[in-house]
C-alpha cells in the first residue's frame, strides 16, 4: 500500500514539474511574440550650414538593446526632393547605439529615415532638421516652381501622403538592365510603425505606351512589400498603389530607367 502511495506522489510531482516547464515555455514564447523592434532616432532640430552633426539611433527589441542589427542606414534628402536622397552608413557601437556624422552645404529643410533591419524586422523612423533659415535661395525656389508647373499632375503624386501619419518609401532600383529580375521594394508606416497587412500593387508601363502591367507585392517583413519584375529597355512609370481595410488609398509615382 505504501508503495502505491509513493508511486502516486511521484507521478503527481512529475506532472506538476511538467506543467511548470510548459507554463514557463509558454510565457517565454508569449514575451517573444509581444517584443517589438523600436528605434529611438535623435537628431538636432536646427543646425547651421556646413556644421557637422551626429545622427544617433538607439535600437531595442523588447527590453533588450540590439547590438547586432543587420543594418542601420540613414537616408537623407532635401524636403520635396526624395529622389535625390543620399545614404550615410552608421557605426555600430556594440551597445545598442548606431551613429553617423553628416553636414549640409546650404540652408533648407531636410528629412531623413533611419532604416533599421534587425530580428527579421524593419522599421524606419523619420526626422526633420532645419538648416540655417530653412529657406533655399530665390533662384532655387523659382526653379522648383517652374518644375512644379512642368510636371503638373505627375509631380503632385510623388512623395505626397494625404492620410495622417502615413508614410511610404520606395527603394528606387539602380543599374537596372533589360531582362533582369528587378526587386521592387516599398516600406509603409503608419504613425512611425510598420504598416502591416496592406494591399500593395505596382502599376508599370513604358513611357508612351498604352499597355499597363500590374504586379502584386507580398509582405516579406512587417511593413515591407516586395515584387519582382523584368523590364524591357526604356523609361518606365512605376505607380505604387496602397490600400487597406480601413479605407486607406494612397499612390505614388516614380520613373525608372532601364538600359
Amino acid at each position: 500500500m505504501k508503495k502505491l502511495i509513493w508511486m502516486a506522489l511521484f507521478f503527481v510531482l512529475l506532472f506538476l514539474v511538467a506543467c511548470g516547464s510548459e507554463e514557463n515555455a509558454d510565457q517565454a514564447e508569449s514575451e517573444e511574440e509581444l517584443a517589438t523592434l523600436d528605434v529611438d532616432f535623435s537628431v538636432p532640430e536646427t543646425v547651421d550650414a556646413e556644421e557637422t552633426i551626429e545622427l544617433k539611433a538607439i535600437v531595442t527589441y523588447g527590453e533588450e538593446n540590439v547590438i547586432d542589427a543587420d543594418e542601420v542606414v540613414f537616408e537623407i534628402w532635401e524636403k520635396g526632393k526624395e529622389d535625390d536622397s543620399w545614404e550615410v552608413k552608421s557605426t555600430n557601437n556594440e551597445d545598442g547605439t548606431y551613429t553617423a556624422e553628416t553636414s549640409f552645404d546650404q540652408d533648407g529643410v531636410y528629412e531623413m529615415y533611419a532604416h533599421t533591419t534587425a530580428k527579421e524586422l524593419h522599421t524606419m523612423p523619420k526626422k526633420e532638421v532645419t538648416v540655417g533659415s530653412g529657406e533655399t535661395s530665390t533662384e532655387e525656389e523659382s526653379d522648383h516652381e517652374a518644375t512644379d508647373q512642368e510636371e503638373g499632375h505627375e509631380h503632385d503624386h510623388s512623395h505626397e501622403a494625404t492620410a495622417d501619419g502615413f508614410s511610404m518609401h520606395f527603394a528606387m532600383p539602380t543599374g537596372v538592365e533589360v531582362a533582369q529580375d528587378v526587386k521592387l521594394v516599398t516600406h509603409l508606416q503608419m504613425d512611425e510603425e510598420a504598416m502591416e497587412e496592406a494591399s500593395v500593387r505596382y502599376e508599370l508601363w513604358l513611357d508612351g505606351a498604352e499597355k499597363h502591367s500590374w504586379v502584386d507585392a507580398e509582405e516579406n517583413n512587417p511593413g515591407e512589400y516586395i515584387a519582382t519584375h523584368q523590364f524591357g529597355k526604356g523609361t518606365y512609370h512605376v505607380v505604387i498603389h496602397v490600400e487597406n481595410e480601413d479605407g486607406l488609398h494612397e499612390h505614388e509615382e516614380h520613373e525608372l530607367e532601364v538600359k
